[in-house]
């Protein structure tokens, strides 16, 4: 069986890469707020809701890249996308059904954004935001295993 050859956009990848880290910065550190403070101040909670968007379509946008370079697929929603890196063993198949959670909490995000329990969103910042730094680091193992093969040939 013949191996897919594909090219990848590496300045979208590291500047969507670039993007989540500084989200996830800005999270990590609203996150040291204590959750009665978070809970009552209406700028921070905005703040948070705000950067995990960021993050999430970032994530989104490196997804969509590799979707299509890679696996030569168009995802049928933004979840949908995880599942096809996972299945083609770009991102583990663990942290691509942690990243389908994310794509489907963003989407409530952006079309419910009112209604969205900040509760919530405290506890996402408080434990997820782990799953997007280990997303760039599959990402960038992919990209650098990749990279090596092309060379090879």
């Amino acid at each position: 069986m013949k191996k897919k050859r594909f090219h990848l956009n590496i300045d979208l990848i590291t500047t969507k890469a670039a993007d989540i880290e500084k989200a996830v910065a800005l999270l990590d550190e609203i996150g040291q707020t204590p959750k009665e403070s978070f809970l009552s101040d209406p700028i921070l909670i905005s703040g948070a809701k705000y950067q995990l968007i960021l993050a999430i379509e970032a994530a989104q946008n490196i997804c969509n890249h590799l979707a299509a370079r890679v696996a030569k697929e168009v995802p049928s929603s933004y979840a949908d996308c995880f599942r096809i890196l996972g299945r083609e063993k770009i991102i583990s198949v663990k942290l691509a059904e942690k990243l389908v959670s994310m794509a489907r909490f963003r989407n409530l995000l952006v079309h419910h954004y009112a209604k969205v329990d900040d509760a919530i969103v405290y506890g996402i910042i408080k434990a997820g935001t782990a799953d997007l730094l280990d997303y760039i680091k599959e990402i960038k193992a992919f990209v650098d295993a990749a990279s090596l093969e092309e060379q090879k040939k």
